[in-house]
């Protein structure tokens, strides 16, 4: 009798399974053993084989499915492929805000604020804002205020010893590490960061940074022969923080975090505030974000071309939510060999001017356009959805429960990025939805948006009139203009059962 199976189920390899197996195995060896009670010492080998073989599996299983576009959920295995094909993910940047600082009164001496100076937000979770460069109000200045910048950052310095070895590592302690004015020094001067080491060759001062799923940096030296090794101490001068955290409204960096004294060691009373809004930062890329765009840029490659090339490369602009190109093939108003590019950005509203001229650069510079091709960049077009609906509850629901819950659904499908942060399909400019043919029907279904209602928490059924389920007064798919972008406005709801708008 042959002590393996002569077919092997590579298929089961659960830990329940692998125990069948074994004890399979065992029977056909040893039959007469037949005690497979839990305290017989061979079944607690068993067990432990089987328990060790479940977990191997798994890991083996999750090696496989990091090693692939499709599958992968850590973000360093995502980072590593990104590297094979040339795609530099997106990172956070800071926010940053004009700061117009104040004193009560005229000073006698004059007063400096110092870059690194901290101001915040009130409130118990403040938001931190560091001033990027010196600023004085003069003795005697009448009104005594100036204007200086800050950004949504937190200023780190750490010292490392070198240990003279080849590949040496040094890791960052504080987090979320923010890929701003990175500097590094030894006894023998300024480090240069650089993606790899491949055109580095021993006496080249480069070191290399790669960030943890916990947003921890991870600095990298060479290895002398590739990459010239540090000596003595190593000095490391970074920024953490940024994000759409720091996206505040104006008016609202009311805090110093310290108090001041003129150059005659005078008290003096100072007040802030920003003007504007913050100039908005993003968050870093994630791991959602780029399964969707690094195998959009192999389309691209290094130039803007096609339609589609335009809206890809303008995504690749921090603040940029989404971007539809339109030629004269699309609309006969636009002029031959030119182009009207509509981009909306994050969090909806309208583009600025700066988002807008960054925009522009990135489709005709970075990614340099047909010579002879002309572009604009401009605002997007909205077409406010208003929803009307009458519904009937599920027994032990409330009608504030309910509004709440459907309204959740509805600006969840109207959201521009899904809770992951890839892009929400479900609603798109006119032009892309599609028939079943690929030509754009220029119409939101109706149907899908009753489904979102019906299928809201709470929500027992619709009613059943054309009447009851009204989008923009018209129980009708919507039509869209092809270069309209859908948003959600008003949500009315009356409750079937007793007629109450809820």
């Amino acid at each position: 009798m042959p002590i393996l199976p002569t077919k092997l189920d590579y298929t089961d390899k659960d830990e329940a399974s692998l125990r069948l197996r074994l004890q399979k195995l065992v029977k056909s060896v040893f039959p007469e053993w037949t005690d497979y009670t839990t305290a017989n010492f061979g079944n607690i080998l068993i067990e432990l084989f089987a328990h060790v073989g479940g977990v191997l599996s798994f890991y083996m299983d999750q090696q496989a499915g990091e090693s692939r576009w499709s599958t992968a959920q850590l973000r360093k295995n995502l980072l590593a492929l990104t590297k094979l094909i040339g795609y530099q993910p997106r990172t956070a940047t800071s926010a940053r805000v004009d700061l117009v600082l104040t004193l009560a009164a005229s000073p006698t001496g004059s007063v400096t604020f110092e870059a690194g100076d901290v101001f915040t937000t009130e409130g118990s979770s403040s938001v931190r804002f560091e001033l990027l460069e010196d600023a004085t109000i003069d003795a005697g200045a009448d009104p005594p205020t100036v204007t200086v910048t800050a950004a949504n950052r937190t200023s780190r310095y750490e010292t490392f010893s070198s240990s003279g070895l080849a590949s040496q590592e040094v890791i960052l302690s504080a987090t979320p590490f923010l890929d701003e004015d990175l500097s590094v020094t030894d006894s023998g001067g300024t480090w240069t960061l650089v993606d790899d080491f491949t055109n580095s060759d021993g006496t080249d001062r480069h070191y290399t940074v790669t960030v943890d799923n916990n947003q921890r940096a991870t600095l990298r030296f060479g290895t002398g022969v590739v990459g010239a090794l540090p000596q003595g101490t190593i000095k490391v001068s970074y920024y953490t923080g940024g994000g759409t955290s720091g996206n505040v409204e104006a008016g609202t960096v009311t805090r110093p975090a310290k108090s001041y004294t003129d150059s005659l060691s005078n008290p003096v009373t100072v007040t802030c505030t920003n003007p504007a809004a913050a100039t908005p930062a993003v968050d870093e890329e994630s791991a959602a974000e780029i399964k969707e765009n690094a195998p959009r840029s192999l389309r691209v490659l290094n130039r803007t071309v096609a339609r589609e090339d335009y809206e890809i490369n303008a995504m690749r602009v921090p603040g940029v939510a989404r971007a539809l190109m339109l030629t004269s093939n699309e609309d006969p108003g636009i002029a031959e060999n030119a182009g009207i590019l509509h981009i909306i950005p994050d969090g909806g509203g309208l583009p600025t001017l700066a988002l807008k001229q960054a925009v522009l650069e990135m489709v005709t510079v970075t990614y340099p356009k047909t010579i002879t091709f002309s572009v604009t960049v401009t605002d997007p077009v909205y077409v406010t959805v208003a929803i009307r609906a009458r519904i009937y509850l599920k027994p032990g629901y409330t009608n504030a429960q309910v509004k709440a819950n459907v309204n959740a659904a509805l600006t969840a499908f109207f959201a521009l990025e899904n809770s992951d942060g890839s892009t929400n399909t479900a609603i798109d400019f006119g032009f892309g939805y599609k028939d079943a043919d690929g030509e754009p029907t220029n119409e939101l279904p109706l149907s899908v948006l009753m489904n979102v209602v019906n299928d809201a928490e709470g929500v027992r059924k619709l009613g059943d009139a054309t009447s009851d389920f009204l989008v923009n007064n018209k129980h009708q798919d919507l039509a869209i203009g092809v270069k309209a972008f859908p948003r959600l406005g008003q949500v009315t709801l009356i409750n079937g059962d007793t007629g109450v708008t809820m």
